[in-house]
């Protein structure tokens, strides 16, 4: 199977697909961003702290879209997260109600 272009015209700090975005395979959305954070070490996070550090970071949706973390979090309203389920919960909500993201749980 051929792999899917990234048509975002984005020159990426790191290959989205490569070993630093997917360590060996290939993750999408919520997993990307898992990865970026420590539930000991992280949490309370703050919203701005992150998008600093990792705003130019690729996050690929599906197979065909890949955005930047800093085009998910322009969605997300909430300054400040207590604890690594308040930031899925938020990130999440975000995405869905952006649509950017395929899963809709519920649905």
């Amino acid at each position: 199977m051929a792999e899917m272009e990234d048509r975002s015209g984005r020159d990426w700090v790191h290959d989205p697909d490569g070993e630093k975005g997917s360590e060996g395979g290939r993750n999408y959305g919520m997993a990307v961003l898992s990865k970026m954070v420590d539930e000991d070490e992280d949490f309370p996070l703050r919203k701005a702290e992150f998008v600093s550090e990792f705003g130019d970071w690729p996050v690929r949706l599906n197979h065909r879209k890949v955005v930047s973390v800093e085009d998910i979090f322009e969605h997300v309203t909430e300054e400040e997260f207590e604890t690594k389920v308040a930031f899925h919960k938020a990130t999440g909500d975000a995405m869905r109600g952006a649509d950017l993201w395929e899963y809709h749980p519920g649905e």
